[in-house]
């Protein structure tokens, strides 16, 4: 699997974005910690179908991370393996839904997901 990465051309593959009210969620966030750089999406085996996204607050860029630029004050990171196997093309929105706050993705990779929304197949 490793030499599959190193033949990638990260360039030419579609980035991950973040709409605007993802954007001042992120913004927020980091003001509120006093700290941070932007926004890590980490792939996790679990839930119904398999997979399911954690993103959290970043404060350092790991070995073997990309970094997609946003905009001057927000970047997305996410491990090499999780953008190359699903989430390059990602566009990530931060919706209210009553008491939920939750961010949503729009995954072209994704074939399928479990009734609950927690989980996704690819």
């Amino acid at each position: 699997m490793m030499d599959d990465i190193a033949t990638y051309d990260f360039n030419s593959l579609p980035p991950i974005t973040l709409t605007e009210a993802a954007i001042a969620y992120v913004r927020q966030q980091i003001h509120k910690r006093g700290k941070g750089i932007g926004l890590r999406i980490r792939i996790k085996t679990t839930g119904c179908s398999g997979k399911s996204y954690q993103p959290e607050i970043a404060d350092t860029i790991e070995k073997d991370e990309l970094v997609f630029k946003v905009t001057d004050d927000v970047v997305v990171i996410t491990p090499k393996n999780d953008f190359i196997f699903y989430l390059k093309g990602v566009q990530i929105d931060f919706q209210r839904q009553g008491l939920n706050a939750v961010f949503k993705y729009l995954n072209p990779n994704e074939k399928g997901s479990c009734g609950c929304g927690e989980s996704f197949t690819t």
